[in-house]
């Protein structure tokens, strides 16, 4: 077995990291805990942590509505938070960034408040064979009201997209364009701002989704040049609930509310009623200010580390853990194999089913994700039912990626064992 990487600037900022996130001092069955697992949910620093107790312990009250101090001070503390993200994604205005329950939310929120009401029966939408299901159901569900259909951009063997069919797929009557950043499964980086550009000539619109990059690459949104641009906070230090939705502020004037409700309203009378402007208009009812809070907070966190380090260090930690997984026999890897690509790796053992390999690898404290990862179409494309994921952040070390690969050899034997 191959010694552990030598320590570097980057590998020591990453232990002193490690300091900010109370839960990695878990143990896990006397074991500590070996946390692969943040392309589903990454940990939170005790600054994040801090801002959300704060403001419920000082400052929680509805925002918008109230007159007094305390309800101002809530407010105050929303709309900086929006601010701050506007800021981190390269925004042109605060009010274009809608304030969601999550990726998920932020993409039926444009598939029923846009698609919905400018898709016609004949118009094409294009979507890759990775998407996440939050990025392919819903536009099915708006295929079925509207009578647009789908188109797939041909994907090839190395897991990367067939740039050389780009004038077979993008030429009219495609109207949108969906698609991942960098691919929840594979850790494919698309090449999103060439796809953009390409999609404009034609006069379609582009989403995408962002859950994968915005927590590990700069992402400005405004020199990508899409339209929509989806993510969720607790992928990138900050809380469950909350997401965000980047739109461009003359379609969302355009666009119908998602959901009804108060706050998003103008003018309310018996027969009909006036919307709210943007990003308010989106925003119904009670939002999750505590969480909207904290998500500025986990904002703050990943500037003050520093996005160029974080996708530095992250990509040494890919690169390592493609170079390891790839030397051991018996375990195919999924994805671009030269280590341009995202932060987390797919594979599977040979003899071992993803779950079983997961089971064991807990039993060592090392927590993968195993499964088909919300991309059923990607699964069968492969050829396999599930993947085992090993996914990384700013917090994990190359002496973890050794303890994954200990963990491998030990569950190979064990098996082996009961075999």
């Amino acid at each position: 077995m191959k010694n552990a990487m030598p320590k570097n600037s980057t590998q020591t900022k990453a232990e002193k990291l490690r300091e900010d996130f109370p839960i990695l001092k878990t143990m896990v069955r006397g074991t500590p805990l070996v946390y692969l697992d943040s392309a589903a949910t990454s940990q939170r620093p005790s600054q994040v942590l801090a801002a959300y107790c704060l403001f419920c312990q000082s400052h929680n009250a509805n925002v918008h509505r109230g007159i007094h101090s305390l309800g101002e001070q809530a407010t105050d503390r929303y709309e900086a938070a929006r601010e701050r993200v506007a800021s981190f994604i390269g925004a042109p205005s605060k009010h274009t960034v809608i304030f969601t329950r999550g990726t998920t939310e932020s993409i039926n929120l444009v598939c029923y408040s846009y698609a919905n009401k400018f898709l016609k029966r004949g118009d094409i939408i294009v979507l890759t064979p990775m998407e996440h299901h939050a990025n392919l159901v819903p536009w099915q569900l708006v295929a079925n009201i509207t009578g647009a259909k789908l188109r797939y951009w041909p994907m090839k063997p190395d897991g990367t997209l067939d740039m050389s069919a780009t004038n077979d797929i993008l030429k009219p009557p495609v109207k949108m364009v969906a698609l991942t950043h960098i691919s929840n499964v594979l850790g494919t980086i698309n090449p999103v701002t060439e796809i953009t550009a390409a999609a404009h000539a034609i006069g379609a619109k582009v989403l995408i989704d962002g859950a994968q990059a915005v927590p590990h690459i700069s992402v400005n949104v405004s020199e990508i040049g899409c339209d929509f641009y989806a993510f969720s906070g607790h992928k990138m230090c900050g809380p469950t609930g909350i997401g965000v939705l980047w739109g461009r502020e003359e379609l969302l004037e355009e666009m119908d509310p998602f959901m009804t409700g108060g706050e998003m309203i103008q003018e309310v009378f018996l027969d009909h009623s006036t919307w709210n402007e943007i990003p308010y208009k989106f925003e119904p009812g009670t939002p999750p200010i505590g969480e909207a809070v904290s998500l500025g907070a986990a904002v703050n966190y990943l500037s003050d580390v520093g996005m160029d380090w974080i996708e530095k260090h992250d990509h040494k930690l890919a690169a390592y853990a493609l170079e390891r997984l790839s030397s051991e026999e018996g375990i195919e890897i999924y994805g671009p194999l030269n280590g341009e690509r995202g932060a987390l790796i797919s594979f599977n053992v040979e003899g071992i089913h993803p779950h079983d390999l997961a089971t064991l690898l807990d039993r060592d404290g090392i927590a993968v994700r195993a499964g088909h990862h919300c991309a059923q179409p990607l699964m069968r494309q492969l050829g396999v039912p599930a993947t085992a994921r090993a996914s990384f952040y700013l917090y994990n070390l190359h002496e973890e990626i050794d303890q994954l690969m200990e963990g491998i050899h030990r569950a190979k034997e064990v098996l082996a064992y009961a075999r």
